[in-house]
């Protein structure tokens, strides 16, 4: 097979029967449903656009000679992580930055772990052959995948088997030759609802006697006793195109996934009751860099997007040649060129892994410590320049519809720069990416997008290169000696 994944073929993969619950029910058909729909529609664009890119968006398998995505190849040489790279771009510009899991995300961690598949080597042949053919399968498929890598919260203050039910948290019931059975709960599957499949792990500490707890494994969305328990949609709260913009078509949703008794293959399990690997899967091989470097590139684009919003929103106001506001989006250009760069340096000064070459430790923990410190103050910036425009608006497109409601937004929706009805459109679409349901989760979002904060900083400590700076230091202070006696 010689031709790329379309969106059809996309959209049809997902008609496999899961369980999926939002809103009080269980859905028959979630493809379809209003909750899920235009989000699913938007990822099978993804899917179209890299067929019809074939150059830029994809290469040949060597499993199966189909096209697949360009995410699924291991950067053997500088110039295909640098490929990789504008990749990452090109999907992000399609969304404006908004879809975090897009299908170039989670194969990335898969080609960062297949770098440091020795990791699972030296502990267990069966299991890291078992990745890899994983690997191989979901990449000759093009397979749309999520993740589920963190335990729900629950008590902070108590480990992983103290929170009352042994099966808070996703663990092991049972062994058998064919597999394994688990039982219990993961998160955050952000788009879950928009996967075929889910790879599992385990990013929270653990200790030993926690073996029950340590498990990595892939399983299909709609696997006998996976169940995916939705947020709340606001793709579905979203009352029109026109009123929230970004909500109806970038949704890609969060969810609790619940494993009631599911069975795994041997051949799906990579680590099984080693508390010591679940967090190395990440953190010792390269997927964690490769999926930054997707994070990075759609951060990148996202600030990019606000900036856009910024200065039509002051071109719209009639503000844009006052020196304070230019000052103010001076300062946020400068901030989106800055975390462009860091991405960019990820890219551009890679290490090399054995035949792979992958972003370096230290500028993947600099850029993600960077963006989840910026994002919150870069958005609040924005808020300040929009002012009271984004809370004074049509209650909804219907206003447009009433002869009298019209004349009064004509009245007042005013604008040097564009109509009544421009206006009104642009503020809506400020609102939905800055105060909204949606505009306010993904500022949550991209603040703990890899942690708490403080994690990220101690893994900056960790990986900077702190003899560099000391050694200028001590090579002054060695110069300095007492004077002479006279």
């Amino acid at each position: 097979m010689s031709t790329s994944r379309t969106g059809e073929d996309y959209i049809n993969s997902l008609r496999d029967g899961r369980a999926v619950y939002i809103n009080g029910e269980r859905l028959d058909n979630h493809v379809d449903h209003p909750a899920f729909r235009n989000a699913i529609r938007t990822v099978a664009g993804l899917y179209d656009y890299q067929a019809a890119n074939p150059e830029t968006m994809s290469f040949r398998s060597p499993g199966n000679g189909r096209e697949v995505s360009f995410a699924w190849q291991i950067p053997t040489t500088p110039e295909l992580l640098k490929k990789r790279a504008e990749g990452h771009l090109a999907v992000a510009r399609q969304t404006g930055g908004w879809l975090g899991r897009s299908p170039d995300h989670v194969p990335s961690a898969l080609v960062g772990m297949m770098a440091g598949i020795e990791v699972l080597e030296e502990y267990d042949s069966k299991r890291a052959a078992a990745l890899k053919a994983y690997y191989e399968w979901a990449r000759d498929n093009d397979v749309a995948m999520t993740y589920t890598i963190v335990n729900p919260q629950g008590d902070r203050s108590k480990d992983v088997g103290e929170q009352g039910n042994k099966y808070h948290s996703l663990c092991v019931i049972d062994e058998d030759a064919e597999g394994i059975t688990v039982r219990g709960a993961k998160m955050l599957g952000t788009s879950a609802t928009l996967a075929q499949e889910c790879f599992v792990g385990v990013q929270n500490p653990l200790k030993p006697g926690d073996e029950d707890y340590a498990l990595s494994f892939a399983i299909p969305m709609g696997a006998k006793g996976v169940r995916t328990l939705s947020r709340r949609s606001y793709e579905a709260a979203a009352s029109s195109e026109f009123d929230y913009p970004l909500a109806t078509r970038f949704d890609e949703n969060d969810a609790l996934v619940f494993f009631d008794d599911v069975k795994v293959p041997w051949e799906r399990v990579f680590i099984y009751k080693r508390p010591d690997l679940v967090n190395s899967l990440f953190h010792k091989t390269a997927a964690e860099a490769l999926m930054n470097l997707q994070s990075q590139a759609r951060l990148t684009v996202k600030l990019q997007f606000l900036l856009g919003v910024a200065r039509r929103v002051t071109e719209t106001t009639g503000v844009i040649n006052f020196p304070p506001i230019q000052d103010i989006l001076g300062k946020l250009a400068a901030q989106a060129m800055a975390v462009e760069g860091a991405f960019r340096s990820l890219a551009n000064d890679p290490t090399r892994r054995g035949d792979v070459y992958v972003p370096k430790a230290s500028r993947v923990y600099s850029a993600t410590s960077i963006g989840q410190e910026l994002y919150p103050l870069f958005v609040n910036e924005i808020r300040g320049l929009v002012g009271g425009g984004v809370i004074m608006l049509p209650s909804s497109v219907e206003d447009f519809a009433n002869p009298e409601m019209s004349a009064m937004i004509e009245a007042t929706q005013r604008s040097g720069a564009t109509t009544p009805l421009g206006r009104v459109k642009l503020m809506k679409l400020a609102w939905d990416a800055l105060g909204s349901e949606f505009g306010s989760r993904h500022t949550q979002y991209e603040m703990f997008y890899s942690g708490p904060p403080f994690v990220q900083h101690m893994r900056c400590f960790g990986n900077y290169d702190w003899n560099a700076s000391t050694s200028m230091v001590d090579g002054i202070l060695d110069s300095i000696q007492l004077p002479a006696k006279a």
